[in-house]
């Protein structure tokens, strides 16, 4: 079976081809095209590039197209990305308005294109769906969240890849396929001692999420992809009395306001040097106080987060770090990692200066271990993709479907009492 992941930017498209077959998957071929003014002529060029190279030589061996889809509110999960998901897409358009609007355009342009060919829409608030009602809830009047206002989360397509990875891992196969089935069958309760992992999506959008036996039990953003960790350029987390406030003292608009927040925040406002955290770090070590200020803030969110979260689970078997940020740069792990000796994380410098590729950075004496993932969002899109077209076979559907059920009772992360897990070699 043969699946395209479609990635989609406001002016960008970016494509896998991932090839399911035997019991194995592998990617088969990879491209993209920037400045992107017109789908419907990149989508061609992006089935032309697969035609002549041999991947797919006739329309027929296109078995399905996955999106890593943003928020749909209340409608979540792993589905047919059919007319609901779009008008689910184009009604939180004004929360997503970086993605929503351009996945909605593009399924409809694949539609034309491929009308025998099924969407599947892989939504980053899908591992979110099993949250305890205390953590998705805020503390605003009944009205505003039977509205929708309530915490949904992102990045939900890396935290969980995080969290069948490092499952397995830690030696825990039995979590590992909990995750691995999520979205079809849901949680269930697993025997013995906990997995708590603390997974730090750091990227140009960072998040943080909780996760225990495979399940996420918070997380770092809220209800839309502005809130949690400074981002590159949104604000992130804000007082809500913030924005109206700046709109009396300078004069803006609701709609600049909300603009200077999403596009001139975050790093980019922090250390009016960029919003690449590579640039901010360069002028920083050339003595400038706003890209130093810029850093320790953004550490400073990120030590927040996992502090809270450790205390809320009772403790953490693992903290891993996934993401471009996360992953590539020694020197800003060393400095979240800094002084977590007495939790009992202890933080190699020679394994983390030399990491490269999927390692464990803990000392040996760390009761807590210390992991680099290497973020794969596209590879759990194709999954799930994969695994929702062989469900909608076997049920003899190509269209619509409902995420797995979310269980009644709340999961409890610090329920039960943790051993220190014994981690396999990388």
């Amino acid at each position: 079976m043969n699946i395209l992941v479609a990635n989609l930017g406001s002016t960008s498209f970016k494509y896998r081809l991932y090839r399911f077959a035997d019991g194995a998957e592998s990617l088969v071929a990879q491209g993209g095209y920037q400045r992107v003014t017109d789908y419907g002529r990149a989508i061609d060029s992006c089935i032309e590039v697969l035609r002549a190279s041999g991947h797919i030589a006739v329309p027929g061996e296109l078995h399905g197209i996955g999106f890593k889809t943003v928020h749909g509110g209340d409608l979540t999960g792993c589905l047919i990305a059919d007319e609901n998901v779009e008008r689910a897409l184009l009604a939180c358009a004004d929360i997503a308005p970086a993605h929503n609007p351009t996945y909605a355009a593009g399924m409809r342009q694949f539609r034309k294109k491929f009308t025998g060919v099924p969407q599947v829409a892989v939504f980053e608030t899908a591992f979110y769906q099993w949250m305890p009602d205390y953590a998705r809830r805020y503390a605003v009047p009944q009205a505003w969240h039977s509205a929708g206002v309530r915490r949904y989360g992102f990045h939900g397509a890396s935290h969980k890849f995080v969290a069948e990875r490092s499952a397995e891992l830690l030696g825990r196969p039995d979590i590992a396929a909990i995750c691995r089935h999520l979205y079809e069958e849901g949680p269930r309760p697993v025997p013995g001692s906990p997995l708590r992992v603390i997974s730090c999506h750091l990227g140009g959008s960072s998040s943080i999420t909780s996760i225990c036996d495979g399940i996420a039990v918070d997380t770092s953003m809220g209800l839309s992809p502005q809130s949690g960790l400074p981002q590159n350029n949104r604000v992130g987390d804000l007082d809500s009395a913030a924005m109206p406030f700046a709109q009396r003292r300078l004069g803006l608009s609701a709609n600049e306001a909300e603009r200077q927040l999403a596009e001139e925040g975050g790093l980019l406002g922090l250390s009016g040097v960029s919003s690449d955290l590579r640039e901010i770090r360069a002028a920083a070590l050339k003595g400038n106080r706003r890209a130093e200020m810029a850093i320790d803030v953004f550490v400073h969110a990120v030590r927040h987060w996992i502090g809270a979260f450790w205390l809320d689970q009772g403790g953490c078997e693992a903290l891993v770090f996934t993401g471009g940020i996360g992953e590539n740069n020694p020197w800003i792990r060393e400095m979240i990692c800094a002084g977590l000796c007495e939790l009992g994380l202890i933080i190699d410098p020679e394994k983390n200066n030399a990491a490269h590729g999927e390692t464990d950075l803990a000392a040996d004496e760390s009761r807590t271990r210390l992991l680099v993932i290497p973020a794969n969002e596209e590879l759990v899109v194709a999954r799930e993709t994969h695994r929702r077209l062989l469900a909608q076979a076997a049920r003899g559907q190509v269209t619509g479907g409902t995420p797995a059920p979310r269980p009644a009772s709340s999961l409890n992360p610090a329920s039960r009492t943790a051993t220190t897990p014994t981690l396999h070699h990388v």
